[in-house]
């Protein structure tokens, strides 16, 4: 049970910066490099949210 807690708390974690960096992407003024840094994700996966905000 214990595993099961802290894999809902790391996606909760994720999906917060997944949210983070779509606000950051959505203001423009920020680098995809300084977006990656400051949410925590891989540099690829900010990539991928800019990929699918423009499709």
């Amino acid at each position: 049970m214990c595993q099961a807690m802290e894999d809902m708390r790391n996606q909760t974690l994720k999906e917060g910066a997944i949210n983070s960096a779509k606000r950051m992407l959505a203001d423009g003024i920020l680098t995809l490099e300084k977006i990656a840094e400051y949410a925590g994700l891989p540099l690829d996966e900010v990539k991928k949210l800019k990929a699918e905000r423009t499709t």
